[in-house]
């Protein structure tokens, strides 16, 4: 054989290996993948005979049971479903709220609970926003204001055969930044005028300050006139209050006026006199039920009678 035929010879060789190395990594490429499939078949099989699968959740409802100047408490309520023949435990609860992508708050809620075999649960997740750290943090979130926000939740679990698993959520939704109302007291004006006992009606002007409504149930107060408490009463007054509007209403009031001294001749006379108010406002708003304060240092207001008690009972006059 001349020595022109030994790289023939070589170069077969070469080839039929490389055959034989192919074929190694076929079957053994054809062995991982029966296995895979053996193992995958196996745990299908545990899952239909022992009934094991993976829990699901979602969230059922959103709540705001306590909103004010302060704070606002949200409760998420998230269904948990277990089919499952055994409890597992539901380890951690994450949580985060932003707002357009800014953290608002976020906390960790560890041992939350066990989830019953082949049951459900309301996992319920409180969350409060404290407003003065959202303001303190975001200089350009506003009083009054509504911001929407984002909550993200996950749960985790600690599931047989699948080990431990995170199930992640989200909600969306706007909460309100609450200002208080402005509260001004026009004008007094005497339905009875006597020096022992004075029914009047207080004029006051109510400005919602809020980019919502607001519906007026009830109200309570007091006020002082020259520093003398007149004294006040709660009363279930209906009004609504528009985004950012005013509107006016008349609460009534008895008062002693022999009880004022020198001051009471100013009142008579019409002049101006000094007063203050506080109270609250019971409101409803789209974000639900509120009790809002209400104040007013250092007004002026008048005392205006009827004419059948020597005023001229004008109502269109402007009394500040």
């Amino acid at each position: 054989m001349s020595s022109s035929d030994k790289p023939e010879v070589v170069e077969r060789e070469v080839k039929e290996r490389g055959k034989e190395d192919d074929k190694k990594d076929e079957e053994k490429g054809g062995f991982i993948d029966k296995v895979k499939d053996f193992i995958h078949d196996i745990g299908e099989k545990i899952e239909e005979t022992i009934g094991f699968g993976k829990p699901t959740a979602d969230v059922s409802g959103i709540h705001i049971p306590k909103i004010n100047l302060e704070r606002a408490d949200i409760v998420l309520d998230v269904l948990v479903k277990n089919p499952n023949p055994i409890p597992i435990p539901l380890i951690d609860i994450n949580y985060l709220i932003e707002s357009d992508g800014r953290k608002l708050v976020s906390g960790l809620i560890p041992d939350s609970g066990t989830i019953h075999a082949h049951g459900e649960e309301t996992v319920k997740i409180p969350v409060s926003l404290i407003y003065d750290d959202i303001k303190n943090t975001y200089e350009d979130i506003k009083p009054g204001s509504i911001i929407p926000y984002k909550i993200k939740v996950d749960l985790i679990v600690d599931v047989p055969v699948f080990g431990r698993l995170t199930l992640p959520l989200e909600k969306t939704g706007e909460i309100p930044i609450p200002y208080k109302p402005d509260v001004d007291l026009e004008k007094i004006k005497f339905e009875r005028f006597s020096f022992e006992e004075t029914v009047a009606i207080l004029h006051l002007k109510l400005e919602n300050k809020n980019d919502f409504d607001l519906g007026l149930n009830s109200l309570d107060y007091e006020v002082w006139l020259s520093n003398v408490s007149i004294g006040g009463a709660e009363l279930s007054k209906s009004a609504k209050i528009d985004k950012n509007g005013i509107t006016y209403i008349d609460v009534p009031i008895s008062f002693r006026p022999k009880d004022f001294g020198s001051a009471l001749w100013d009142m008579i006379r019409g002049k101006g006199t000094g007063y203050s108010m506080k109270g609250n406002i019971d409101v409803d708003t789209p974000f639900g039920a509120m009790k809002l304060p209400i104040s007013k240092e250092g007004g002026t207001t008048r005392l205006k009678k009827n004419k059948e008690d020597g005023g001229d009972d004008d109502d269109d006059d402007n009394d500040e």
